[in-house]
């Protein structure tokens, strides 16, 4: 592993570099963020307001704010860099198991940096990025304005939404580049143990509006288990007014004792449907495994075992204001979700949501 972070760093030539930033003062910068606010009714109801399992949206029947940034970007020829500062529920759901090693780690220290990353292209083809920055794994973006569904998939959900570490990137045809990561972990800024973890991306796109994308995670979590990830995008292009998508993740890791893998797995699909130029519909449906509870854990009440099905009705109302509105149901095989009055196998909400992009 120590290997590879020296093979990326080793890419860097210094005298390039130190050329660079002496002009680093004079590059430019834009400068923008994004205000997602929200309303969100649980058909459980509850008890503590904290929706179960999702972290968009993270509340129950209450008005509140599910992710808020601002954002310094510089994107020039051969450097590019990118600094957000963000708040909001969904940062705090997400980054509640970040660890905490030391007096200089954990969630009170990292949660407002949704990203801090720099890169620099060390040929036309080869970009170097490294810092704190947004995951390559999945359908799905942090971001809601982003994606076709408000909430984002189980799937999604329970994947790295950041990850800490350094990347290099390289385009070797017009439809073809590839990722290489080396990170601190599966979804940790502060170290949790002595190794770190690699990832890959493989995206090719043969023609316009076809594409599909393979993401991979391989590291070892707290316990010394070894955890292997996988996740397969695939996208349409829109076929008159509507456009598809499809998603698949399998994972395994090492069992705590007894030997042998756990293993778990998701799939969706998803269809959106352009209405008109300013309101646009998109229709979901999703699976969820993790007979382990490797990723979800339940809380005693039995394995996570769930199907999801959402409707989605965005509106337009302005270039940079999007009106958004989802109804979202879930089918669990075991009372996994938490009413009032004990657990359930089924939940739902409705949600509606104000996002303005600036």
């Amino acid at each position: 592993m120590k290997t590879a972070v020296f093979l990326i760093a080793s890419l860097l030539p210094t005298s390039a570099l130190a050329t660079e930033a002496t002009s680093l003062s004079r590059l430019p910068v834009r400068f923008g963020g994004f205000v997602d606010t929200y309303y969100a009714y649980d058909f459980q109801r509850p008890p503590l307001r904290d929706r179960a399992f999702t972290t968009q949206p993270a509340r129950h029947n209450e008005f509140n704010v599910n992710l808020a940034f601002i954002e310094a970007v510089v994107s020039e020829d051969r450097v590019r860099g990118r600094l957000a500062l963000q708040a909001g529920n969904s940062v705090q759901s997400n980054y509640g198991g970040e660890p905490r090693v030391g007096t200089v780690s954990g969630s009170d220290l990292t949660r407002h940096i949704q990203e801090a990353v720099v890169g620099y292209r060390v040929t036309d083809k080869l970009w170097i990025d490294g810092g704190i920055y947004l995951s390559h794994i999945g359908l799905e973006s942090w971001i809601s304005r982003d994606n076709w569904g408000y909430s984002r998939l189980l799937m999604s959900d329970f994947s790295p939404y950041y990850q800490a570490g350094v990347k290099a990137s390289y385009q070797w045809t017009e439809s073809f580049s590839s990722q290489l990561h080396v990170v601190n972990g599966w979804q940790n800024i502060s170290e949790n143990n002595e190794n770190k973890a690699l990832g890959v991306q493989l995206a090719f796109a043969p023609t316009e509006g076809w594409s599909v994308t393979y993401n991979n995670f391989y590291g070892q979590e707290v316990g010394n288990r070894g955890r292997f990830f996988n996740n397969v995008v695939l996208k349409t292009p829109a076929f008159g007014r509507v456009q598809g998508a499809a998603a698949a993740d399998y994972g395994i890791q090492r069992k705590l004792s007894g030997g042998g893998f756990s293993k778990w797995y998701a799939g969706a699909l998803l269809a959106r449907w352009r209405l008109t130029d300013r309101l646009s519909a998109t229709g979901r449906v999703e699976r969820y495994v993790d007979e382990d509870q490797v990723i979800v854990t339940t809380g005693g009440q039995g394995s996570f075992r769930t199907t999801a099905a959402s409707i989605n009705l965005d509106m337009a109302l302005h270039p940079q204001l999007l009106w958004r509105n989802e109804l979202r149901h879930f089918w669990g095989e075991n009372p996994v979700y938490p009413t009032r009055s004990g657990f359930a196998k089924t939940d739902g909400f409705l949600a509606s949501s104000l996002g303005l992009t600036f």
